[in-house]
């Protein structure tokens, strides 16, 4: 071994190295400046889609973000998540696909351009390039070349095109739907702008519930097929699963029609509810409507206090829709002192509107059934409605007795009761025999319905993809042939938020000529919900300049599905379904193969502040800007992972990230009082000879090193394993860096070995570059300064991971702990492949434990192979 690496590097001089302080700024931007010279720095290795590539894939991505205009330290820890993922996957050997991009169409910007004088477009676009730069002082590791923004032309092409193939298959379509709608404005106000039931602008103005003519997507052709999927996403948290499956909400059971007594009005004579308990019809004691049901309107038409009833409850369903908790409401309702007909029993049950019946889940009808259902009982305790008991519950012993339970009762197993020629049958058999007399008589049938409705798409807004299609007084509803797209959304428009869809106020764009009949046609001024943006843009990242179709399939293909995907809870519903369903219905247009979207789904915890989640809204936003300025980017996205689990709740703590710092710079003190001297020559004075780098070090086996250089590698390769599993398994990374701390805390315990060269130069050598290894997916910005400071000359991003050895990492002795009776007396120290008979002959002859057997009768001697042995004593 050369000389030079058998001494330890005493400390540079001053004019060498003027300071052993770890300073982020100078390492940061040094680092900063030569990764933007360097486009294809985190770019993925070029394919051949026809013959393959033999190196395994790798996609990961975090959900893209709406540019509001700047990060805040919670986006900085969804990122943080899927960088250190990407970069140690390229470490492990894989053609790593991590891109970027923005979810740039919304109704903010449009708040924006009337508050700031700003037109969406040039707002959005401003917003981007400062949260990209962001990103890049960050040090994200994204292919920027792959970039997708929603809001330009390139992108939503795509979207009306894809609109063209849904409207071709009949999975586009129009039909009435209530909106809120702003008299003062004379407008359409998304939910967001509805507060405490009126107008956000107008707080005195009450909103009020219009139909308008809208667009639909037949999201419900695929509900079971989106049901039946859950079971296959494996790696999805179970959380997200049984979320859909609530949404999505599959029932089975029996659609009845009660007739109107002796009323037929323009709605309709019949009030059809579906009822998953219908052997418990017998115990219907009234019909409830939901206050928007189309027979109150009927009802109220000529009964003005009705009318205000019902009005009062439509607010009130509202406030709780708005507050989140529609489920809690607090119970009311009006009798319209209307009868329907039970079609079972003839008898005449009372109708009433009720404020926790909701119209767009079922039917927008219940009958009530107060001894077997929660919400129907507390109804009719309120308004003494007749509780009537249908089902008397099973017992295994046949002469016993059923006595009546108490109510609710609403088991599903019983047998039936005062119901006519069913009583004495199980609920099973009662709800088969009556579902299949419904369906003999019909007023009803045995059927299948969804709580998952079809997805409305329109918007009466300006910043949206413009939905292709025109009306033409002749044709009707025509599209707009593919050759002509895309339909450019205009620019200089006056958006007021008033008077209905900006669009509609630009000639230019609304005046177009019918392809059909080449006569005037008007255009359609809804924007589509941004929603389809976010359903498929995942798929443009992989061929992101491709001008003739969304993406090519055979590359789509390759990449799919996506590896893992990252993103908040808050996203577990709509997003993931509507994209669950896009990539079905590219499926069925022979664009891609696979049937789910990603493969495996993490959802990351909330950053709090000040004992809320942090939000502009809030006022309590820590700027990843003002972290880096004082800490480092590298201490910034540290803190991030290592303050909590990723799937807990962060608490925002200004001392837990000085703490991070300095430890950073503990690792950094310590490379540089320990790395090869000639690499540190090299590094500040690059005009010495590339000869002089640090030869690779020489393999060392555990019997070859003294006791301090064997228990460095015994902790090196523990963290080896730590961190790789975690990876690999939980994503506990808070525990990989604590992992990697105790490995820098054994370094430091070593100093005076290594001064006295009882640890090997070159084993050190290779110490600390392991160290780096371990660091370099959750600190590139430091770790580059040191692998260059290590002498390493290639790559640090694709250097490869280091290699646990189970060998290396065993322990030569364990600490057990000795118990008497449960109690802890004592700890000895053995040999870690000791045999149970040594390891009990070592306890008993411990003195402490002597001292406290002595007088007393061994019962029992357990021991538990490398954690513990317990003396039981009598």
């Amino acid at each position: 071994m050369p000389q030079e690496e058998n001494t330890r590097m005493a400390a540079p001089p001053a004019d060498r190295l003027t300071d052993e302080r770890y300073d982020p700024q100078r390492v940061e931007t040094k680092w900063f400046e030569r990764w933007q010279q360097d486009a294809a720095l985190y770019a993925a290795d070029p394919i051949s889609v026809d013959a393959g590539t033999t190196k395994k894939k790798y996609y990961v991505l975090e959900m893209l973000p709406y540019p509001s205009g700047a990060l805040h330290m919670g986006h900085v820890r969804n990122y943080a998540i899927g960088d250190a993922l990407a970069r140690y996957m390229w470490m492990n050997g894989y053609n790593v696909l991590h891109p970027m991009g923005w979810d740039s169409f919304g109704l903010p910007a449009e708040n924006a351009a009337i508050q700031n004088k700003t037109p969406p477009r040039q707002w959005t676009l401003v917003n981007i390039a400062n949260m990209k730069a962001q990103m890049k002082r960050l040090g994200f590791a994204y292919d920027w070349s792959r970039e997708v923004t929603t809001c330009l032309p390139d992108f939503y092409r795509w979207n009306q095109w894809f609109f063209l193939k849904l409207f071709e298959l009949g999975l586009a379509y129009r039909k009435k739907s209530k909106v809120n709608w702003c008299p003062k404005c004379a407008t359409v106000l998304a939910n967001e702008q509805v507060v405490n039931g009126c107008c956000w602008r107008h707080e005195d103005t009450l909103v009020e519930q219009r139909e308008l003519e809208q667009w639909f997507v037949r999201t419900t052709k695929y509900a079971d097929e989106l049901l039946r999927g859950l079971d296959t996403l494996q790696g999805w948290p179970e959380k997200v699963r049984t979320m859909q499956r609530n949404w999505i909400g599959r029932s089975e059971g029996t659609l009845v029609d009660f007739k109107l007594d002796g009323a037929a009005g323009p709605a309709g004579s019949t009030i059809s509810v579906f009822t998953t308990r219908v052997d418990t019809i017998f115990g219907a004691t009234s019909v409830q409507l939901a206050p928007e049901h189309p027979l109150v309107a009927d009802f109220t038409r000529y009964n003005q206090p009705l009318g205000e009833a019902v009005q009062g409850l439509i607010a009130e369903q509202r406030k709780a829709k708005e507050a989140g908790d529609i489920g809690e409401i607090e119970k009311h309702g009006v009798n319209t002192h209307r009868y329907a007909i039970n079609p079972y029993s003839g008898e005449k049950v009372p109708i009433w509107v009720a404020n926790y019946i909701l119209m767009d889940y079922g039917t927008g009808a219940i009958m009530s059934v107060p001894a077997h259902d929660e919400r129907d009982y507390e109804f009719a305790k309120k308004y003494k409605l007749e509780i009537r008991l249908v089902v008397l519950p099973v017992s295994n012993d046949p002469e016993e007795t059923m006595a009546e339970p108490a109510l609710p009762f609403v088991a599903h197993e019983g047998m039936v009761i005062n119901s006519g020629a069913y009583s004495g049958i199980s609920c099973a058999d009662a709800i088969k025999k009556m579902s299949a007399y419904a369906e003999e008589k019909g007023f009803g049938k045995a059927t299948v319905t969804y709580r998952l409705k079809d997805w409305g798409i329109s918007r009466q807004r300006y910043w949206g993809t413009p939905i292709p299609m025109l009306y033409c007084e002749k044709d009707g509803i025509v599209a707009v042939p593919e050759k002509d797209l895309p339909v450019i959304l205009p620019e200089n428009v006056d958006i007021t938020l008033t008077g209905g869809s900006p669009l509609g106020r630009v000639p230019e764009f609304v005046n177009a000529t019918c392809p059909k009949c080449g006569g005037p046609a008007r255009r359609e001024t809804d924007t589509m919900d941004t929603f389809v943006d976010s359903s498929w843009y995942f798929y443009r990242y992989t061929d992101a300049h491709n001008d003739r179709a969304p993406f090519d399939a055979k590359t789509a293909q390759y990449w799919f599905p996506i590896d893992q995907y990252i993103g908040g809870v808050e996203h577990a519903i709509l997003h993931l379904i509507y994209s669950r369903f896009w990539t079905r219905f590219m499926r069925d247009l022979g664009m891609i193969t696979n049937d789910e979207p990603a493969e495996r789904l993490f959802t990351q915890g909330m950053v709090i502040k000040d004992g809320a989640k942090m939000s502009k809204s809030l006022g309590n936003v820590v700027s990843p800007d003002e972290m880096v300025a004082r800490y480092g980017a590298d201490a910034a996205r540290l803190y991030s992972l290592f303050a909590a689990p990723p799937d807990r709740d962060l608490d925002w703590q200004d001392s837990g990230i000085e703490g991070i710092q300095r430890f950073l710079g503990r690792v950094y003190r310590f490379v540089v009082r320990n790395a090869p001297k000639r690499a540190i020559e090299t590094l500040l004075a690059p005009s010495l000879s590339p000869s002089s780098a640090v030869p690779p070090a020489e393999t060392l086996q555990a019997t070859s090193l003294q006791p301090a250089a064997r228990a460095i590698q015994r902790k090196l390769h523990q963290t080896i394993k730590r961190v790789s599993d975690d990876f690999q398994g939980r994503w506990h990374f808070n525990t990989c860096i604590s992992a990697i701390m105790e490995l820098v805390n054994a370094l430091y315990g070593a100093e005076e070995a290594i001064a006295q060269q009882a640890v090997p130069a070159a084993f050190l050598a290779d110490v600390q570059r392991n160290l780096v290894l371990l660091l370099a997916p959750f600190a590139p910005y430091l770790a580059h300064e040191l692998w260059e400071m290590l002498g390493e000359k290639g790559s640090l991003l694709k250097a490869q991971w280091p290699k646990y050895d189970a060998a290396l990492a065993k322990e030569e002795e364990i600490e057990i702990p000795v118990q008497m009776n449960g109690k802890l007396r004592s700890r000895i120290v053995v040999p870690a492949d000791s045999a149970e008979e040594f390891v009990i002959e070592r306890a008993l002859a411990d003195e402490k434990v002597q001292a406290a057997i002595a007088g007393k009768q061994i019962v029992k001697k357990v021991y538990v192979p490398g954690r513990l042995v317990n003396i039981v004593l009598k």
